[in-house]
């Protein structure tokens, strides 16, 4: 078999993939995907499991899962009910013992107090198929040099295990609740450690919402201060977390080096332009910003 074979057969699963991600509340079963691969629905569960290391089916089952459980932790007035239903689910029951199965806890368990660490093992093969499978590319064209104003924002700081970004996450939206920030708002993290490069005790992430209020001593350890404005590197992101790490790595590995330009000592930071679960994952959008001198 010669290699522009075996990257023809590797390209019309991945296709498989991609569909599944822009379909996810559609038919996503073995006939349906098939057709989309255009091989027999007699061996496509073999042919998928083969490449990816995953059955299809767990495949869509954790796709569909991930969202639910987003929906579950950072979405309170979404009904578990329809939760359910949009998770291709016919009524309740049957999505809480999957979920149970698969994260360990019931769906109202889990929105009340989610486990993390047990998410996150779950989440695993999903995570790594689409690392491996869906990898993405950047060119220097998709990278922009921009300069910017200082951004006024209040900052909530993730201190410790990057796993547990979420507890900080759901603390900070209560935050915006009860101090009533509009949603429009504009929606930043600073990226003050790689999480592969420090130990997770010492990891920090800053969760931010652009405000001209005051914001009030509070519990949440929430409090005023300015992204540094100037000039920056600006690379958009689209698509799951993922591949977030290899749009760092792009910038960090091929761009910076080749394009004759020093950061500035200011961390990096990004900004949430269209959230995952309010958009599905594949139109989540971020901007990623690379202060320069």
């Amino acid at each position: 078999m010669t290699a522009q074979t075996t990257n023809h057969y590797r390209a019309r699963l991945q296709r498989v993939l991609q569909h599944i991600e822009e379909h996810l509340d559609e038919d996503l079963s073995v006939d349906a995907l098939s057709g989309v691969a255009a091989f027999s629905r007699y061996h496509f569960h073999r042919q998928f499991s083969a490449l990816f290391g995953i059955g299809v089916y767990r495949y869509v089952q954790l796709a569909r899962l991930k969202r639910a459980s987003y929906k579950l932790a950072f979405r309170e007035d979404e009904p578990i009910l329809q939760i359910a239903f949009d998770s291709g689910y016919e009524g309740p029951e049957a999505f809480a013992r999957a979920f149970k199965k698969t994260f360990g806890q019931s769906p109202s368990a889990f929105r009340n107090e989610p486990q993390w660490t047990s998410w996150h093992a779950a989440h695993q093969p999903l995570s790594e198929t689409r690392k491996i499978h869906m990898a993405r590319t950047w060119t220097d064209g998709d990278v922009r040099i921009e300069d910017t104003d200082d951004i006024r924002v209040a900052e909530l700081v993730h201190r410790g295990d990057p796993a547990l970004i979420g507890d900080s996450v759901r603390r900070f939206i209560e935050w915006r609740k009860q101090t009533g920030i509009p949603k429009a708002s504009a929606v930043f993290n600073t990226l003050y450690d790689d999480p592969h490069a420090t130990p997770p005790k010492d990891f920090r992430l800053g969760i931010c919402v652009a405000t001209d209020r005051d914001v009030a001593p509070n519990d949440a350890g929430i409090a005023i201060k300015a992204i540094p404005g100037g000039r920056c590197a600006v690379l958009r992101h689209v698509g799951t977390e993922d591949s977030f790490a290899a749009a760092l790595a792009y910038l960090y590995g091929t761009w910076l080096p080749q394009s004759g330009e020093e950061p500035r000592d200011s961390p990096l930071y990004c900004r949430r332009v269209r959230f995952f679960p309010d958009v599905p994952e594949h139109e989540a959008v971020t901007d990623i910003f690379l202060p320069l001198k």
